[in-house]
């Protein structure tokens, strides 16, 4: 059976966030005109108290590297671009370089590009543009990376993981599974595969975190993601993202806001005004007053939601809104 015909029965869909279908996006990134080629790894993994790709990079760096060699030789290029954050590869270049000498014998050219520790960074067009040199802020879609691409051409972007189980579909071992990041209420990371389709509830059985204290919980991200109350994760499965992050019920609502907020304010990249204001505003809102001012603050997100160029500024809403209806109980 061929690579793409395994990618398609295996059901594997990005772990990156978007969860789209991997195979669709090698049959575009395969059938689009032009040449070289180009694969990226993206180890850029921005989002707060998230370690999962550098836990897989440092643990199973062989199957990351076999994934991109799949992905070239499926696109018949042999030119690949680890973009990885530059205190991860500070701490793991021993074995990054040990691998990319032994790929460049074998004919593969891997690139190492540090990035500076960056959430937008992350966001696939963002990437290309600081690989090639330019600001580091999102391109206008379409065209896709799979049809236009770094230095203009066809180029096939994937996450750590989701490389990790492109390599275990090609050796004939893949199994339905999911690494999951859960930072317990003592902020420490824990990091498990688990099955995927398995509620929140029974993840946090599994990994024995359940808190003894009265919780709440953020998936799918350390900024973006959902809030959720510990009635809701019997019944919320996991998928896409792998993340957990616990939070005591005691947490005022003021310092979970705070944290939010600052973090979208520093890692805007100032491209729309929206987002660029509209974060900054947040933050000073709540700096300058004793109490939530909930109803501009409300305000402020929907025009985030409605007006935002990239995902960055679309996904604030999403933790706020959701912790706001489900925790605090409000509207």
């Amino acid at each position: 059976m061929k690579i793409l015909d395994k990618l398609k029965q295996s059901n594997l869909a990005g772990r990156g966030g978007a969860g789209f279908p991997t195979h669709l996006k090698w049959q575009s990134t395969q059938q689009a005109l032009g040449s070289p080629k180009y694969v990226i790894c993206n180890a850029s993994e921005g989002e707060p108290l998230i370690n999962k790709d550098f836990y897989i990079l440092k643990n199973f760096p062989e199957q990351v590297f076999l994934g991109m060699k799949v992905a070239m030789d499926f696109l018949e290029s042999r030119q690949a671009y680890l973009n990885i954050q530059r205190p991860y590869y500070q701490k793991l270049k021993k074995i990054l370089d040990t691998l990319i000498i032994e790929y460049k014998k074998q004919g593969y050219q891997i690139e190492v590009f540090e990035e500076q520790p960056s959430y937008i960074g992350g966001e696939e067009t963002a990437l290309l543009n600081a690989i090639e040199g330019k600001r580091v802020e999102p391109r206008h879609k379409p065209p896709y990376p799979s049809e236009f691409g770094l230095f203009g051409k066809p180029t096939l972007i994937h996450n750590v993981e989701t490389l990790f189980y492109i390599a275990a579909i090609a050796q004939g071992k893949f199994e339905p599974l999911q690494f999951i990041s859960i930072v317990d209420i003592n902020k420490t990371e824990n990091i498990l595969q688990i099955k995927e389709g398995m509620t929140v509830l029974e993840v946090l059985q599994t990994a024995k975190l359940i808190p003894q204290c009265e919780y709440f919980v953020h998936i799918f991200g350390g900024a973006s993601g959902l809030v959720l109350n510990s009635k809701q994760i019997m019944t919320q499965k996991m998928h896409g993202f792998g993340s957990i992050i616990i939070y005591s019920a005691a947490l005022e609502a003021k310092d979970l806001l705070l944290q939010w907020f600052e973090f979208y304010k520093n890692e805007s990249c100032g491209k729309c005004t929206p987002c660029r204001e509209g974060t900054y505003q947040l933050y000073q809102l709540l700096q300058s007053n004793n109490s939530i001012p909930w109803k501009e603050v409300m305000a402020i997100l929907e025009t985030l939601e409605v007006t935002s160029f990239c995902a960055l500024g679309r996904a604030l809403p999403v933790p706020v809104k959701s912790y706001y209806k489900n925790i605090l109980c409000i509207g």
